[in-house]
């Protein structure tokens, strides 16, 4: 790794429940696999848990730890609305492509519902309404350009003027697009169920364990690491998140820095139905609730990736979240009990790079950019297992590197 990024920094909401543990080993000797997976957050856990289904041998590493890199500091907010509008986004790349892109999110968050139900995994999801409130970006004729847009593009859509939105969810704005069909949930435990139910499948889990090195060929990757042990696979997946390898081309992305605060429970002071809801502002705020009551709000995002300076601005960026979030939300009580920062990637378009990396077949790239991580994520399963099953997935070249 050329740049080691400190990830995140504060006590994430989700410390406050537990999650499964995920048993590892140490890395000993050398050893060889069909698929290497380097990363055990949760783009890790879904390629591990697909590419075991299917029946390949794969080996996790990871140089902390499951769980112990971006995971835990991410709000999850499992949506399908890319951060790009769609008419924004159909200007950047085509209508046809930005349609399809959105489609392609919709149709996975209603594939990893169906998949925590499969596998029975314990993560609390639950389906939420999406409110997507005029703002700096957009404002009320905006929107419902917006919801026009995605009504043609099939997917369901209602502009909400703010009388009805003050009636139906208790929010002062100037107007809303108002979806459905999003998923709230713990991405600890999930992550978690899904390294377990690879560790039924055979997964071999090594950590901590460094990769210091890459080396293909048109049969193999031999990837070396910090403490001595080579690991030889047909296959390599980087899913290490926002530290990228020197193999990786520089995308059209940045670095970020974030804050997110979490309040005390307080169900009976929720807005009705806890609809998940984020602004079209820059930076925008978003917030969502956990299934005891408290309200998750963050934003104030900003344009660097210096880890000193994110953290040292932890206190100053809380009280102005809580601030925004009473401002919206009168009644609740807004003092942040948890409060967290962290880097996260954007890509201008918003869509994320997923697949085999230019000349480099064998060696498949995750970077679920955006704020749409663990959404990408599935995506990134489906598309790279189907590429190391030796098929096509029809929308691989929207999220391609030489897209």
């Amino acid at each position: 790794m050329p740049r080691k990024l400190d990830l995140r920094s504060g006590r994430p909401v989700w410390s406050a429940y537990r999650a499964p543990a995920v048993p590892t080993d140490p890395l000993t000797r050398d050893v060889k696999t069909d698929v290497l997976i380097v990363g055990m957050g949760i783009s890790g856990a879904m390629m591990a848990e697909a590419l075991t289904s299917d029946g390949h041998s794969v080996v996790c590493i990871d140089r902390r730890g499951p769980m112990k890199g971006s995971t835990p500091a991410t709000t999850a907010l499992v949506q399908f609305e890319i951060d790009q509008p769609l008419t924004k986004l159909s200007t950047m790349i085509g209508k046809a492509s930005a349609q399809q892109a959105w489609r392609r999110s919709r149709l996975a968050v209603s594939n990893l519902a169906a998949r925590i139900d499969r596998l029975s995994i314990n993560c609390g999801p639950t389906r939420r309404q999406s409110l997507y409130l005029a703002g700096t970006v957009l404002g009320p004729s905006d929107l419902r350009d917006e919801a026009d847009a995605r009504r043609e593009a099939g997917i369901a859509s209602t502009y909400l003027s703010p009388g009805p939105l003050a009636e139906q969810f208790g929010v002062d704005r100037d107007g809303a697009v108002l979806s459905h069909g999003n998923i709230a949930l713990d991405p600890r435990k999930l992550t978690a169920g899904l390294l377990l139910k690879a560790l039924e499948n055979k997964a071999r889990f090594h950590a901590p364990v460094e990769a210091t090195g890459i080396e293909d060929s048109a049969h193999e990757v031999v990837v070396a690491t910090r403490d001595g042990p080579t690991i030889t696979a047909k296959h390599l997946v980087l899913a290490t998140g926002y530290e990228l390898t020197d193999i990786v081309p520089a995308a059209a992305h940045q670095i970020i820095s974030t804050w997110a605060i979490a309040t005390r429970p307080q169900p009976r002071k929720l807005w009705p139905g806890s609809a998940f809801i984020w602004e079209a502002s820059d930076p925008y705020l978003y917030m969502r609730a956990t299934a005891d009551g408290r309200v998750i709000c963050g934003g104030e995002d900003e344009d660097f990736a210096d880890e000193t300076r994110r953290d040292a601005l932890l206190a100053a960026k809380s009280e102005r979240i809580a601030e925004k979030l009473g401002r919206l939300f009168p009644r609740l009580d807004t003092r942040p009990q948890f409060a967290w920062t962290g880097s996260f990637g954007t890509t201008t378009t918003g869509l994320p790079y997923i697949g085999a990396i230019p000349r480099h077949p064998r060696i498949h790239a995750v970077m679920g950019y955006g704020g749409n991580g663990i959404t990408f994520s599935q995506i990134a399963s489906e598309i790279v297992s189907s590429s190391i099953n030796g098929l096509d997935d029809t929308d691989a070249p929207l999220f391609a590197f030489n897209r």
